[in-house]
């Protein structure tokens, strides 16, 4: 044991140390400083929650892509972590433990203690009254999470990697290294029977969002769609080229996510079980992909993985989006200006730059921003909300964007979900557009 804790010690630190010798990351959201084994994102669709091999879990800005604060209380690395809300949160370790979190003051409120090995999986229930733990002990822990006590265990026959809530909360499942998913009912601790097919361990579990349906992922490189009322197999999804460590469903139930040890991220078509060919396979990391996880409005998905870094893609056109540019060496007049709307456009910088020759960003360049056609940057991979469309940017096409929000403005846009709800700040950022975009600028 304090072998493998001295060998997991020196991990972290060439982690840390090999990201720090690259320099500034080109990526969404960077920080960790190690591998990041799962996220998750608020339902409101504002925040995301990161976990890491660090020992340390980190709260971000979904819109601006940037860290709001560092929730650092395990003595292991970070396995799984999940939202209760948008107020709290819950993260396991392999330091045997979970720990729900205040997100108002990223501190502890309460730590779930009892598993004899690493915590793998977590799952909130609907009602998030309640809380499943799997481990590596071969056990899954109800908890009240009230109280933070245990309600019940079920003993799974090999270690658990992977649970998840079902069925509005009535079931509980589990899946092993042997690749079984035990099913239970959690009211009564009774058995239900077991999910087999998977020819080795189970990786990741997803609910459908009805309940009534379960995707699995596993090593054998396959997914596994199952319906919980009968108990059997309903598909077979075969795209990935090494073991699979992530899947989730999307809001819809119709498509799901999944990602593993090759770094490719598949969209799938739950019907025909196909993967979508507009994203057949994202090339989301040259490393492994840990976890993956849905926007709530299904247009973006979530990569966290071994490179240290978690990256958000649009599904759509398959672009990854807030790509930090490239060199930044371009001019940066917001910062020194004087103008109430230069603090506001800090955010659109991120995503844009001022010059059609400057260095590439996720988003089109602004040179010449005020009558432009929208849609109408040559070379620009558009989404397509802005393909087709008969309007041109002005004050008022502007201050609506960021007054309903792209996702209700240009539904489908690859645009984050950028709102100013203070109408003065609105129309301070409108003005200082027509202002800063005005003239082409180069470096």
């Amino acid at each position: 044991m304090v072998r493998a804790f001295i060998t997991l010690s020196i991990l972290v630190g060439l982690s840390a140390l090999l990201a720090a010798a690259a320099g500034p990351a080109k990526a969404d959201m960077a920080g960790h400083g190690g591998m990041v084994r799962a996220v998750d994102v608020s339902a409101d669709g504002r925040l995301v929650l990161s976990g890491s091999f660090d020992f340390t879990a980190r709260l971000w800005d979904f819109a601006e892509q940037k860290e709001i604060g560092v929730l650092d209380a395990h003595a292991g690395p970070l396995t799984n972590v999940k939202f209760i809300g948008i107020d709290r949160a819950l993260t396991a370790s392999d330091d045997k433990t979970a720990i729900v979190w205040d997100l108002k003051t990223l501190k502890p409120i309460k730590r779930l203690e009892g598993h004899q090995h690493k915590v793998m999986d977590l799952a909130v229930s609907k009602d998030a009254k309640r809380v499943a733990t799997g481990s590596w002990d071969r056990t899954v822990r109800l908890w009240d999470l009230s109280q933070g006590k245990t309600i019940r265990v079920f003993r799974h026959t090999t270690p658990v990697n992977a649970v998840a809530f079902a069925e509005g909360g009535k079931t509980i499942a589990a899946g092993g290294h042997d690749g079984k998913i035990w099913v239970w009912n959690s009211e009564t601790g009774l058995s239900k029977g077991s999910l087999e097919g998977h020819a080795l361990g189970i990786t990741g579990l997803s609910t459908s969002p009805d309940g009534t349906k379960m995707l699995s992922a596993s090593i054998d490189k396959t997914l596994r769609l199952w319906d919980l009322k009968t108990m059997t197999e309903v598909k077979i999804y075969k795209e990935h080229d090494g073991p699979v460590y992530a899947v989730t469903f999307a809001p819809d139930g119709k498509t799901a996510l999944s990602a593993g040890r090759e770094g490719t991220l598949v969209q799938w078509n739950l019907a025909d079980g196909n993967p979508i060919r507009a994203i057949r396979a994202i090339r989301a990391r040259k490393t492994i992909v840990w976890s993956v996880a849905f926007s709530p409005d299904g247009r973006f998905a979530l990569t966290a993985g071994s490179d240290d870094l978690i990256r958000v893609w649009h599904l759509e056109s398959g672009d990854r989006i807030g790509l930090a540019a490239e060199g930044d060496k371009e001019p940066k007049p917001w910062l020194d200006s004087d103008h109430p709307g230069a603090k506001v456009y800090k955010k659109c910088a991120r995503c844009h730059s001022l010059s059609a020759d400057g260095k590439g960003r996720s988003g089109p360049h602004f040179a010449g921003l005020f009558g432009r056609a929208a849609g109408s940057v040559e070379g620009y991979n558009y989404s397509s909300a802005l393909t087709g469309v008969n309007f041109r940017w002005n004050k008022k096409t502007l201050y609506d964007l960021f007054d309903q929000g792209p996702a209700k403005y240009l539904p489908g846009t690859k645009m984050p979900m950028q709102m100013v709800p203070d109408a003065e700040q609105l129309n301070q950022l409108v003005d200082y557009l027509k202002e800063i975009t005005a003239v082409k600028r180069t470096e």
